[in-house]
């Protein structure tokens, strides 16, 4: 006789996303995995005298999401401190500044996460002036959505312009404009740098508020941060309800070789992912390094945030001593870079190396990330920025729609992983957009992008064997929706996460 389960899932429409057609009715769990799926009748014979059952409703049930690329610390500041993403002009981001300069005492930095020039009427960065309105007594700081521009007052101008390199501080006639981008950012982002007892607040609610979008496992991007710490504390102290692969950055990584640690060390919740760097920047920012100039600045082709030869040097060292390596690559050139640092290992297909966003990859480049294995680590909400009058009309015109070719990848036979970047953390508002992309040319169907933000995500992080899809034996990381995404395929943004679930355990319900 089996022994009962401690969990049962019954009235539900599982989708094991394994089998991109296998669905079930029923669900059951025992010692935080899957032991069977079937029918409600075939399931229920594991239910015990203390066996708990969930209803699910008649909702859908698919695997916990994975968000192959997040930075947890920045969702949290930005619920934390004053979220900018939903200002609608410059006026309204100073106003939002502004009621945060009203919350905090008197000696503290203002800060603010998360605006998007290129959705307003009036399409430009904040600047000194703008902030001057906030404080000219103490910092103020407004973060792009891409952290790679930040905003700032004259009182951080006046603390900090001599650690920024010239190059990386936007003027006009002359004098600083208040628009700082890449290595200018760096000494912004060290002064603001939290503790580790405000990095593990921070981090709680990102938590709290990624569980709420059916996400339950991350590929975080540390740099210089007291995160790594902070989410070994609250694995010890059975806190975590996310899955944490953390991807160290590059300068990091000698601290790691001497630890004795490689990639996929860790326990059950919390790992050692990969190398990350930088190739070059953002299409926001005019830094993403492209082989032609940008529509708006016919002579600017961006820029290398490392150089080449550095990158190629990192990954040779990054690979030698075990680990997986993440580059971010944006342009086209950036891209042909990162495959290029990736063709000189060994086995780049067998450690998983991977390019974060790939956002203007030629079809040259995405043949070779099939040849060499690499992993197209992707943002789908990115497509918001590529329709008609959009950021990606104003930087690169007629090539907007060479942008973020999804279907390239696994036509090709490229492993493809999706994350948000948190812009925003949610996968299925990144689900919709790549449904209903700008183009057929950029669209995935709905099962194919519930796969990149699921097994794809998982492999991108060497845990397919665990999380990524329901089958029996795996971890029951999984999630229930108040609606099919088959059926309400041109609104999926719209459907409501309904429960998560880490390990059979609900972490999130609002049924």
């Amino acid at each position: 006789m089996s022994e009962a389960a401690d969990l049962v899932v019954t009235n539900a429409e599982v989708h094991t996303l394994g089998d991109p057609d296998e669905t079930h009715e029923a669900m059951a769990v025992r010692d935080g995995r899957v032991v069977r799926l079937g029918t409600t009748y075939d399931v229920e014979f594991l239910a015990g005298a203390e066996t708990a059952t969930l209803d699910a409703g008649s909702r859908v049930v698919l695997p916990g999401f994975v968000d192959a690329h997040t930075h947890l610390l920045n969702v949290g500041s930005s619920l934390v401190h004053a979220d900018l993403s939903g200002a609608t002009s410059p006026g309204e981001a100073v106003r939002l500044l502004e009621e945060r300069a009203d919350e905090v005492d008197d000696d503290e930095w203002v800060l603010g996460f998360g605006y998007d020039e290129s959705t307003w009427a009036e399409s430009r960065y904040l600047t000194r002036d703008d902030l001057a309105a906030v404080s000219s007594f103490v910092p103020v700081v407004a973060f792009r959505e891409d952290m790679h521009v930040a905003s700032v007052n004259d009182v951080v101008l006046d603390r900090l312009l001599h650690a920024m390199p010239d190059g990386d501080v936007l003027t006009e006639g002359g004098d600083p404009t208040g628009v700082v981008v890449e290595e200018a950012v760096d000494p912004v982002r060290e002064m603001i740098e939290p503790d580790a007892a405000e990095a593990r607040r921070l981090v709680e609610a990102a938590q709290e508020y990624a569980n709420e979008r059916g996400v339950t496992g991350v590929h975080d991007m540390v740099r210089k941060s007291k995160l790594p710490g902070a989410y070994r504390a609250m694995d010890l102290d059975g806190d975590l309800t996310l899955r944490v692969r953390i991807n160290y950055w590059a300068d990091h990584l000698d601290s790691l070789v001497d630890a004795g640690l490689r990639t996929n060390h860790g326990s059950e919740m919390v790992q050692v992912g990969a190398i990350k760097s930088f190739t070059d920047g953002s299409l926001g920012g005019r830094t993403a390094k492209l082989s032609a100039g940008y529509a708006d600045a016919r002579d600017e082709t961006g820029q290398w945030v490392v150089d080449p030869e550095a990158v190629a040097d990192l990954v040779a060292r990054a690979d030698a001593a075990g680990f997986q390596v993440s580059l971010h690559a944006i342009g086209d050139a950036a891209v042909d870079a990162a495959l290029d640092a990736y063709a000189g290992t060994d086995a780049p297909g067998e450690m998983r190396h991977r390019v974060e966003h790939a956002e203007l990859a030629s079809d040259e480049a995405i043949e070779r990330f099939a040849d060499l294995g690499v992993v197209a680590s992707m943002q789908p909400n990115f497509h918001k920025w590529g329709r008609e009058d959009g950021l990606y009309d104003a930087r690169l015109g007629d090539r907007r729609t060479d942008a973020n070719r999804l279907p390239a990848y696994p036509e090709a036979g490229a492993p493809l992983a999706f994350g948000s970047d948190c812009m925003p953390l949610d996968p299925l508002f990144g689900v919709d957009q790549a449904v209903n992309a700008p183009t057929a040319a950029q669209s995935l169907g709905v099962t194919d992008a519930l796969r990149a933000y699921t097994l794809g995500a998982a492999y991108a992080g060497f845990d397919e064997d665990r999380v990524g899809t329901l089958e029996a034996g795996k971890r029951a990381d999984f999630v229930l929706l108040d609606d099919s995404p088959w059926e309400r395929s041109e609104a999926i943004a719209d459907i409501d996460v309904a429960l998560t679930a880490v390990d059979g355990d609900v972490v999130y319900d609002d049924r």
